[in-house]
């Protein structure tokens, strides 16, 4: 099994992604001398009996009410036991894991002042798999104050987790993978609530997959440029250094693969000299999505390296200092530009769509085949592409004050980055139905189409899965053999790519 190595350095989204799939993490060295020098400035401040937040004093509004040295340590578990509200479906297992390392990464920092055992506890927790059960909403982007307070109560040997495929009480779940209850000191269970573990987490999952979504819409977008014959001209090289945009130049360059090898782009193999502006501008576009799918990612690298608690143990100055580094503002605006480039890739797609319909019913020389399967989710893309839009608005300007006003303004990190999962996961949909709804023109077409490599690839993928919900009639199979002819790929059994086994 993979093992992900934490230090004091910044953890990276991929060693994040790692995790969150199931790596055993370690904690080194410099880690622990992290840890061990920030805990010795907490120690050194209850020693003084300063007045420090959340350590000698209460939280939130009673900020300025000073606790006993009796009161400091009850205090820690009061907070564990107070904040963990939510409500709606359990946050999903890969969220869960996400934010536990996140919190582990940033402890590793040593902004946060607690205890080595907290970070030995988190680590123990990632490596057996006990995930604690907490709601889906209950924070409001100003630390994840609720779900980090529920994932705190199982440490701690309280709440609920999931262990093995069963859902156990906290105490439980711990004594069966042979971890030992996590005893709050000073500090610790303000550190291990005061974090953003779940929007940052959750975030890094959004760009990995926006990434991929990113790729599959220009698959997409060939597949269709093939099914109408479309001006590859939009893809020169030139168009791309003319206008200075890394995502669009990099766009464009997937698209020239994809097409490697098509009669479109042979002389005379596009029917007009300009297309619609949905086949036009799609190395714009696209090349937007994944501009702002790289900021977004870099925001996420950005919380990762950064010390993110309240109040910050300043090790240099052997001081805690009150702050709002628990505010991902970068991030969760990032989420909000992320969902708006996501909705007009798909306002792109839809928008090809209504040229594939009228491609489909242009070529048509008889009754619609009983295999056109793109045709009939026309309608249902359209309803998706509304609701895609609809999840583009703002998500990081409406959340009221709270906490007798002392807390009057929040991120809404963690809205913003799931309206950002819910709009790939639409999108993902989108491309899908464009693909399909882009065969079945091919699958109609006059003439059998010289293919790019790329495309016909693409194509493959789209009969298999199609075939697989629902088989082909074979009168509908040998008619897709002859109309998709592509340069033989390695590993084909057949000179034309295609099974010549009767379809099931």
């Amino acid at each position: 099994m993979t093992t992900v190595r934490i230090s004091a350095a910044p953890m990276s989204v991929d060693d994040l992604l790692a995790v969150i799939d199931g790596a055993r993490v370690e904690l080194d060295g410099s880690a622990r001398d992290c840890i061990a020098a920030a805990r010795a400035v907490v120690d050194e401040a209850l020693a003084a009996g300063s007045a420090v937040y959340g350590l000698t004093t209460q939280v939130g509004h009673l900020r300025n009410t000073r606790l006993t040295a009796e009161e400091v340590h009850r205090e820690q578990e009061f907070l564990v036991l107070s904040h963990a509200g939510g409500i709606g479906p359990p946050l999903p297992v890969p969220v869960v894991r996400a934010a536990l390392a996140v919190r582990l990464a940033g402890i590793a920092r040593g902004g946060s002042g607690a205890s080595p055992a907290v970070a030995d506890t988190l680590a123990a927790m990632l490596n057996a798999g006990v995930h604690p059960l907490v709601p889906g909403t209950g924070s409001v982007g100003a630390a994840d104050i609720g779900q980090m307070a529920g994932m705190a109560q199982v440490a701690i040997g309280l709440g609920r987790a999931e262990y093995r495929g069963q859902v156990l009480a906290g105490g439980e779940a711990l004594r069966r993978a042979g971890i030992a209850p996590l005893v709050l000191a000073g500090k610790d269970g303000l550190a291990l609530i005061s974090a953003n573990g779940v929007s940052v987490g959750q975030a890094a999952l959004v760009v990995a997959r926006a990434a991929r979504a990113a790729e599959a819409a220009d698959v997409a977008a060939a597949v269709s440029m093939e099914a109408t014959r479309a001006n590859p001209s939009v893809l020169h090289p030139a168009v791309g250094r003319a206008k200075g945009v890394p995502g669009q130049v990099a766009a464009a360059g997937h698209l020239r693969e994809l097409l490697a090898g098509s009669a479109l782009l042979t002389r005379g193999g596009a029917v007009s000299v300009q297309d619609a502006l949905s086949f036009r501008v799609v190395p714009q576009v696209h090349g937007a999505l994944r501009e702002y799918v790289a900021a977004a990612r870099a925001a996420v690298e950005t919380e990762l390296a950064a010390a993110a608690d309240n109040p910050l143990v300043s090790v240099e100055d052997r001081t805690l200092v009150s702050n709002g580094n628990f505010h991902p503002m970068v991030l969760a605006i990032a989420a909000d530009a992320l969902r708006i480039a996501l909705a007009q890739v798909g306002q792109l797609s839809e928008r090809r769509m209504a040229h594939l319909w009228e491609a489909f019913f242009r070529q048509l020389a008889g009754p619609p085949p009983a295999a056109a399967y793109g045709l009939a989710l026309r309608y249902p893309a359209a309803a998706v592409v509304a609701e895609l839009e609809q999840l583009a608005a703002p998500a990081t300007l409406d959340v009221p004050p709270l906490d007798l006003g002392v807390e009057d303004h929040s991120t809404g990190a963690p809205l913003s980055v799931r309206k950002a999962d819910a709009s790939v996961g639409l999108l993902e949909d989108l491309l899908a139905v464009e693909l399909v709804l882009a065969s079945d023109v091919l699958a109609t077409a006059p003439e059998p189409a010289a293919l790019g490599t790329g495309t016909a690839a693409a194509l493959d993928l789209v009969h298999e899965a199609v075939a697989a919900a629902e088989p082909y009639p074979d009168a509908v199979h040998r008619a897709l053999r002859a109309r998709f002819p592509r340069p033989p790929l390695p590993g084909d059994a057949h000179p034309t790519g295609w099974d010549d086994a009767p379809s099931p």
